[in-house]
């Protein structure tokens, strides 16, 4: 009897808690890496995932490298391949606290948060920092964010054939609306 109490007990404060955070399957992660005169360098993943625990301020986003798409199937091809090597590392993922953050004080009004955290890609970890927009929508929580990525902080290394034409920063760009 007191197994199945326990159990009850453990069963409804894990379902209670996991009512707490918000989080989306449908995230669009877009990137551009691309330099003037040259085929523009661009891909868009529609699946991304992200999880925003209020209680702790903390955000989750993590994305199926195999899921960018690209215009060009070459480019896609390549892009998993030879620079991300999406076979050894597939996936991305992003973990960070939100300064300052107090789900009371989330309205339909966007306000800028500050974001720190670890993104994990292509083998490799860095501290990042990153501001987000964040409000109040009819479905959830929204969240909007857009910032630079060195592709020399993860070791991707782009041929010395191409390298004139794929930019060394990766213009990144994250919204999702996320749901209980």
């Amino acid at each position: 009897m007191k197994k199945t109490t326990l159990f009850i007990f453990l069963f409804t404060t894990f379902s209670l808690l996991a009512q707490d955070k918000f989080r989306t399957n449908s995230a669009v992660v877009n990137f551009q890496a691309s330099v003037p005169f040259f085929e523009e360098v661009k891909a868009v993943n529609k699946l991304g995932t992200i999880v925003l625990e209020p209680q702790t301020s903390t955000l989750i986003c993590t994305v199926i490298i195999k899921d960018f798409r690209f215009k060009m199937d070459l480019m896609q091809e390549h892009f998993n391949e030879n620079y991300i090597e999406s076979h050894r590392y597939p996936k991305a993922v992003f973990k960070g606290k939100i300064e300052k953050f107090d789900l009371k004080d989330i309205s339909e009004d966007e306000k800028e948060y500050d974001i720190k955290g670890k993104l994990y890609l292509h083998g490799k970890s860095k501290v990042i920092a990153v501001k987000a927009l964040i409000k109040k929508v009819p479905d959830g929580i929204q969240i909007v964010s857009n910032f630079p990525l060195s592709v020399s902080d993860f070791n991707i290394e782009i041929p010395y054939v191409v390298a004139n034409k794929i930019s060394k920063t990766v213009q990144t760009d994250l919204s999702g609306i996320m749901m209980k």
